[in-house]
């Protein structure tokens, strides 16, 4: 069991990781939106810091805040493939600026990142929780600020 949790620790951190790499790719190609891309690369890299600080509470103290990650290994490996083949598609041929918010919606929505807003959103019931949300307060719920950021630009979901 704790070789699962590390595992997947170490499979979040690296999604959130690639997520933040493919923002930087658009931050660096749609200069019109360079600092909404900007801001939601650096939330996503926060994301991975506040993950690795788990990896070592874990360690020293053999607990996570509960419901944090996904349970699904498969799926998280399988986001990090697709968010990596999307970094090499876009990097031979960059998309269109509405392509790259539709992808970055969706991706918002897949199984790693809903999860840790879901996480964000329910109540909790210890400390350790609320000192994470506490952390990340200012860096949740993606997928919506990216669709009121698309329709603030005139562009279609």
């Amino acid at each position: 069991m704790e070789k699962e949790v590390h595992e997947l620790l170490r499979q979040s951190i690296d999604l959130e990781l690639a997520i933040a790499r493919l923002y930087s790719l658009f931050h660096d190609t749609y200069e019109e939106d360079d600092d909404f891309w900007w801001q939601l690369a650096i939330e996503e890299r926060n994301h991975a810091a506040l993950l690795r600080n788990e990896v070592k509470n874990h360690k020293e103290h053999g607990s996570l805040p509960e419901n944090l990650l996904a349970t699904d290994l498969k799926a998280v490996r399988e986001a990090i493939e697709y968010v990596e083949h999307l970094i090499t598609t876009f990097t031979a041929s960059p998309c269109s600026r509405t392509e790259a918010l539709q992808t970055a919606y969706e991706i918002e929505n897949s199984i790693g990142e809903i999860h840790f807003q879901e996480f964000m959103e329910r109540r909790s019931c210890s400390l350790g929780d609320e000192l994470f949300k506490q952390l990340n307060q200012d860096d949740k719920d993606h997928a919506e600020r990216i669709l009121q950021y698309m329709f603030s630009q005139g562009l279609k979901p």
